[in-house]
């Protein structure tokens, strides 16, 4: 295995850190933060300094980052709140979305643009509810009716892609096979949530606070442990880990609700987002392929294709959204739901570590997800805080 250049941790630990400090800067340009995280990353990359490569411990790193990006994202989504429309319409608008966008993909196929139009067409229907958390968090959104809406959408667009993505990394085996496997796993996830649910004795809550605030940190310790369990039994069960990572941060979001459980959820959130989370996104910038991006007009030229048909594929379930929303909220639902990023990004490794995807078509997908965080949800706040002065 190869080895990462000693000093490659130390270099994403100093773009980690600048990242923030930009949007300190006095201009009126904000980016998202996973944007600016990406940006760097490939000026740090190979592609430019060569100073960070995917090797070694870093490529490790990275892969716990993702884990726990997607950790967090179950964690956050009260599933109490979605029950109902918000969860429903988001569970139907997904399924039109995959239909749209296999559609679209075996046509593109057709015109030579696509080798493997499954993974393109996975890749279309994401959403990146990961990234809109924070975004819709600091916009005053999470427990609006209309955020209710977003986080369905969102959810159902983050965890049916990452289901069928898990059956499409294991075709080897029989679809009756896959299906089985991913239906124990659903089995012991419930069951786990069912116990934690059901047993909680005083003495053991009393331990939990009080271990919280000393060096032995055990809820924060047992909740990783939690994600480590659920990420090994989904790869030793065939299951995308991916999965295992959203399953675990769902089953401690689900025992962790309430006020008194914040400082418990902002230590997560401290090692999540100030450590492993920027380092995936680093590491992911490093190993966008800008050669095969910029190769020829033809690749540069599918960058806003694919973000056309992110828009397209996301956005066109809004109209199932017709007895619930208003049509300028529709609009607005389309732009969130359409944001999409790190699903793309390990959708288009995989594709390009089996082969099975064109390298400009990667870096492509990946382009469009950048330009669909950076722009879809800042117009869509523009519009929603303009619609709310009006």
């Amino acid at each position: 295995m190869p080895v990462a250049h000693p000093h490659a941790l130390l270099v994403v630990l100093f773009v980690a850190a600048i990242a923030p400090l930009f949007n300190e800067l006095p201009i009126r340009l904000r980016l998202p933060l996973v944007v600016l995280e990406l940006i760097f990353g490939i000026i740090v990359g190979p592609q430019v300094l060569d100073l960070v490569a995917a090797e070694g411990h870093l490529k490790m790193l990275s892969a716990l980052g993702l884990s726990f990006l997607f950790f967090l994202a179950g964690m956050d989504l009260d599933f109490a709140k979605l029950r109902g429309a918000p969860l429903r319409l988001g569970v139907r608008g997904w399924a039109l979305s995959i239909a749209l966008a296999l559609t679209l993909a075996y046509a593109l196929q057709a015109l030579g643009l696509v080798s493997d139009p499954v993974l393109v067409g996975v890749a279309l229907s994401t959403t990146a509810i990961g990234t809109l958390l924070p975004i819709l968090r600091e916009a005053g959104e999470l427990d609006t009716g209309f955020g209710h809406f977003v986080l369905g959408a969102g959810a159902a667009g983050e965890f049916g892609p990452i289901v069928l993505f898990s059956l499409i990394v294991t075709e080897g085996q029989g679809v009756a096979v896959q299906s089985g496997l991913l239906a124990t796993f659903t089995a012991i996830a419930v069951a786990c949530a069912v116990i934690a649910l059901r047993l909680r004795p005083p003495r053991v809550i009393e331990i939990l606070s009080r271990t919280l605030q000393s060096t032995s940190q055990l809820p924060v310790r047992l909740s990783m442990f939690l994600l480590g369990g659920l990420v090994v039994l989904a790869d030793a069960l065939g299951v995308d880990i991916l999965l295992g990572a959203f399953a675990a941060g769902s089953l401690v979001g689900l025992v962790t609700r309430g006020p008194g459980a914040e400082p418990f959820r902002q230590k997560l959130d401290a090692l999540g987002f100030g450590f492993l989370i920027p380092i995936f996104f680093v590491t992911s910038g490093a190993q966008i392929d800008l050669t095969a991006l910029f190769a020829s007009s033809r690749s540069l030229v599918r960058v806003p294709l694919f973000l056309l048909l992110l828009l397209i594929v996301r956005g066109a379930p809004t109209i199932l959204y017709r007895g619930q929303l208003a049509p300028r909220e529709r609009q607005l639902l389309a732009l969130f739901s359409a944001t999409s990023l790190p699903l793309i990004v390990v959708i288009t490794e995989i594709g390009k570590a089996t082969e099975s995807m064109l390298p400009e078509n990667a870096a492509a997908l990946v382009g469009a997800g950048i330009l669909s965080v950076l722009i879809f949800p800042l117009v869509a706040l523009s519009l929603r805080a303009r619609a709310q002065v009006g």
